[in-house]
């Protein structure tokens, strides 16, 4: 991602859909505001994401949305690691043609985390997408929070393998 991000004469929305996974599922960015406050991706049907039934498989799905909030994240909050800390998803409607993920990040979302970044230093903010069929349906409702720590923050649970006593 750090090549093709240094790739400055190409548009933010072409990198994104250029940066190798993303490139192999085929996505296009119809709309990204510079902010990331808001995005629509194209998630095509295809060969390679149609399911036995000739649906949209559900981890195609996850894989798109995954990442979209904490890369919203890091632009909105930059000097921070970011990462996704829960996703789930609810399957409405079978996805049967090209979906749209839409995401949005409202100011008052902006804020709230600003405010909890300045009192505790972290914040695990969650971010409500959804697909749409192209008959402008639902297909899917995603939960996705996200975990903003300070560079090197280390869970106080987690240990270095150093620590570990097998």
């Amino acid at each position: 991602m750090h090549l093709i991000n240094k790739l400055s004469f190409l548009s933010a929305p072409r990198r994104f859909e250029l940066y190798p996974p993303f490139f192999l599922m085929r996505v296009k960015i119809i709309t990204l505001t510079d902010d990331w406050s808001s995005a629509r991706i194209r998630l095509p049907l295809n060969w390679a994401s149609r399911n036995a039934a000739g649906n949209m498989y559900g981890g195609y799905q996850a894989s798109l949305a995954d990442p979209i909030p904490a890369i919203a994240c890091m632009h909105r909050f930059p000097g921070y690691r970011v990462a996704t800390r829960k996703l789930e998803l609810d399957f409405i409607r079978t996805g049967n043609s090209d979906l749209i993920l839409q995401f949005d990040f409202p100011a008052e979302t902006a804020t709230a985390i600003s405010d909890e970044l300045d009192r505790h230093g972290r914040a695990t903010p969650c971010f409500d997408l959804q697909y749409l069929r192209a008959d402008g349906k639902v297909c899917t409702r995603i939960k996705n929070s996200v975990a903003i720590r300070p560079a090197g923050y280390v869970a106080p649970h987690e240990h270095r393998e150093s620590d570990i006593d097998y």
